[in-house]
């Protein structure tokens, strides 16, 4: 669908600028890492929210200690009218603890996706019953309600991976309703497939990590993402027009330069280019 994706600053903590709930607009607020609140079509989803210090705990006195670079923009349990959270994979900074339990007490209703792969991390770590969690795996697209669809795309962080039954342990989503599409790509590379997957769901909007990846990281099992550049080079393969980066900002040690990003902003108009930062909205518009 024809459109342009808009952004501009909102007022007040992000927990006053979700209080109304879920228009009929598309609209995204960044919460940081790879997270977004999405609402979309009178529905709210949450997509790999990381809202703690359990990263920070976990890892406190050694090499990479996982403070925060950047305050949670909203506790848990402020974050309401939440309809699905989706996790893209059982990283913590993706499928969180100690954010998951908190934001699912405050929306009662509220269901989880996430990859069949990652069953147990997701059961245990939501505290959610079996009834409100739907496990997916790539290609198989559901619906959420009348006229908004997720479907689950590979990706590759920093390979694809497999459990023993061939389901993925790392997707992305392609979320779409009322005429407008967006894709997240979830933690990935670029592999071999991954367009000719993706260019079908004819995403308007791809929201891309480009924290890139180095061996020394990888080495000690923390695994990498793209680079901006392939980032760039990826929502244009696919026919994204607009293009969100983030997975920034967040830990020192693994992080992309924001001035980089803005630089390439501003010299890239296919596809737009926008950095994901607090206390910004982003809102397509159709035209």
């Amino acid at each position: 669908m024809a459109g342009t994706l808009r952004e501009g600053p909102f007022e007040g903590p992000l927990e006053d600028a979700l209080a109304g709930g879920p228009g009929s607009a598309l609209r995204l607020y960044w919460l940081g890492q790879a997270g977004f609140v999405i609402d979309i079509a009178g529905r709210r989803l949450v997509v790999d929210p990381y809202l703690s210090d359990s990263l920070a705990t976990k890892y406190r006195g050694t090499p990479y200690p996982h403070v925060r670079m950047m305050p949670a923009p909203i506790a848990p349990a402020a974050l309401t009218h939440v309809d699905f959270v989706l996790c893209t994979h059982a990283h913590t900074d993706h499928m969180d603890p100690g954010t998951l339990p908190g934001l699912f007490a405050a929306n009662p209703a509220a269901e989880l996706i996430a990859p069949r792969a990652v069953r147990h991390a997701a059961l245990e770590r939501s505290g959610l019953d079996a009834a409100r969690i739907r496990l997916v795996d790539a290609g198989e697209r559901i619906a959420l309600s009348a006229g908004l669809h997720v479907t689950p795309t590979r990706a590759a962080h920093e390979t694809l991976e497999r459990d023993e039954a061939g389901n993925h342990r790392f997707l992305g989503y392609g979320i779409a309703a009322a005429g407008v599409t967006l894709w997240h790509a979830g933690d990935t590379v670029p592999f071999d497939g991954q367009v000719g997957e993706v260019e079908p769901l004819r995403p308007d909007i791809a929201l891309l990590p480009v924290n890139g990846r180095r061996p020394e990281l990888s080495e000690r099992g923390i695994a990498g993402n793209l680079t901006l550049r392939e980032a760039v080079a990826l929502a244009r393969s696919v026919g994204a027009s607009a293009m969100i980066a983030h997975h920034y900002g967040l830990f020192a040690f693994n992080t992309a330069d924001p001035e980089e990003i803005d630089s390439t902003a501003k010299s890239t108009d296919d596809p737009a280019v926008s950095r994901a930062r607090p206390a910004i909205a982003f809102e397509w518009a159709p035209g």
